[in-house]
């Protein structure tokens, strides 16, 4: 399961979330989805963007008191089967190699960036993430292309 979002607060009496979402990935909320929790699943039944953030109504949850006991409840969510999306639980650990094959060891995290996510290396290194250009799922391996001089 990934982490897919947290509940920042209730939203009005009628049971209503404010959810802060941490993917790119907006149909996580369509009605219907089903987001788990460490203590129950919920099922969305409708949502709509609201100031950078959602208005989320989940079935079963129908007033104030039922919604502030989701407060900063973790949202997570089975990964999606996108054979062209690259996922941070796949990138960590894999070997990163540049296209003229200079190993660069492996990474060691995925770091937010708002220009472009970085892989940060075993060692510190930081490459953006737009420079990779290849993903190799079943060797674990990066491929990068990095500038000259990026690098070490």
């Amino acid at each position: 399961m990934l982490e897919v979002g947290r509940v920042a607060k209730p939203h009005g009496l009628a049971g209503e979330v404010i959810v802060a979402l941490v993917t790119n990935r907006s149909e996580r909320l369509s009605a219907g989805s089903v987001l788990a929790t460490p203590t129950r699943q919920l099922t969305v039944e409708a949502s709509s963007p609201h100031q950078g953030r959602w208005i989320v109504k989940f079935a079963g949850v129908s007033g104030r008191e039922e919604a502030e006991a989701l407060r900063g409840a973790v949202l997570s969510a089975p990964a999606l089967d996108d054979p062209d999306e690259l996922w941070v639980h796949e990138l960590v650990g894999a070997e990163v190699a540049g296209v003229d094959g200079r190993s660069y060891g492996p990474v060691v995290e995925v770091e937010a960036n708002p220009a472009s996510d970085l892989l940060v290396l075993e060692g510190g290194a930081l490459v953006p993430l737009r420079f990779v250009v290849a993903h190799d799922r079943d060797a674990h391996r990066v491929v990068i292309d990095p500038p000259e001089g990026l690098l070490p």
